[in-house]
């Protein structure tokens, strides 16, 4: 039997329980020989450390002159109890405390009476919390359901939409905080532990299905568009119990993923038409816990442990790669010679 801080490791870090991994050992469910090693299109160019362990993280696009989202902004980073803000270059800006119990943060900004607004949601297991840009509560309400264990979270002009692990749909809530409804996925949501990925991009909402090891669309009211995923450790698949864990967008709509077990940073589009793999568990820092990642212009930000690390494109060291190979018009694919 496993009981305790057991379970929720199961749960949350299955390679703390059962292989004793962390990021600083840099270890594989593969053997060193299984696979060759992969030649990465990208390039830590820097990086700086948090106090204390990252649950979350997202971050803030400046807004340009109509109002919408511009390619600049501030990284958003959760602790246990902490919410830190930073610039693009690691200096701290802000910090506030939160409860404890967080499972995911998002960021949203707006105009509000001819004002840029930002607006911080903080997802509980059974609530959602909101916070402006210094930590002053705005608003709270409680989870629709007795029995939810909500997981991640997104937030878009549509709505706040967020999965629940234990009743294995995704709940839509207005940005007050309104019920909507509950959107169910027709193939049936297999969830395994806390790897339900949500993300929005532009009117449209991907989740994983991490138990098929899929990701699926659906529109912001809710109706299932389509799938995509396979399982599999090569590349274009996903591996283990449950994977993808994280799913965000770049700049240009395509989808990046992060995975958990053999960790790992893909990128797909919308369809589901596999670009390429651009960090793999030794660029990453290794272990067995999926890392969390987002785009802020050209530079691809991922958080593991404490540490925070930028990313961005060589152009020399990814001829070799399939994203140096991809012609897709990429904001990720900065014309470095380096």
């Amino acid at each position: 039997m496993i009981a305790g801080g057991g379970l929720w490791k199961l749960f949350t870090k299955p390679g703390d329980l059962f292989y004793g991994a962390n990021r600083e050992k840099g270890l594989s469910l593969m053997d060193e020989d299984d696979e060759e090693p992969l030649v990465s299109p990208y390039r830590r160019t820097y990086g700086f450390e948090v106090p204390g362990e990252i649950i979350a993280l997202d971050v803030e696009r400046l807004r340009v002159g109509d109002g919408t989202s511009g390619m600049g902004g501030s990284i958003y980073l959760a602790t246990p109890n902490q919410v830190y803000i930073y610039g693009l270059s690691g200096e701290l800006q802000y910090n506030f405390s939160i409860p404890s119990g967080l499972r995911d943060l998002a960021v949203y900004g707006s105009m509000v009476n001819g004002q840029w607004s930002t607006k911080i949601y903080a997802l509980f297991p059974s609530a959602i919390e909101v916070y402006d840009r210094y930590g002053e509560l705005t608003n709270r309400w409680e989870a629709c359901s007795d029995d939810a264990d909500y997981c991640s979270m997104a937030v878009c002009p549509e709505g706040v939409f967020v999965t629940d692990a234990s009743n294995k749909h995704i709940c839509k809530y207005q940005l007050d905080g309104t019920f909507n409804r509950f959107i169910l996925s027709p193939n049936g949501f297999i969830v395994p532990s806390y790897s339900f990925g949500i993300t929005a991009i532009d009117g449209k909402i991907f989740c994983s299905n991490p138990g098929r090891h899929q990701v699926e669309q659906y529109t912001a009211d809710g109706t299932f568009v389509a799938s995509f995923g396979k399982s599999g450790a090569g590349k274009g698949a996903f591996s283990g119990c449950c994977n993808p864990v994280v799913i965000t967008p770049a700049n240009n709509g395509e989808l990046l993923t992060s995975e958990k077990g053999i960790p790992r940073v893909s990128c797909y589009s919308q369809e589901g038409s596999f670009r390429s793999v651009l960090l793999d568990a030794k660029a990453l820092g290794g272990g067995h816990d999926a890392y969390r990642i987002r785009v802020m212009k050209d530079k691809l930000i991922v958080a593991g442990g404490d540490k925070v690390s930028v990313f961005q494109y060589n152009k020399q060291q990814s001829q070799l790669t399939d994203c140096g190979q991809c012609n897709q018009d990429c904001p990720l694919k900065v014309k470095s010679e380096k």
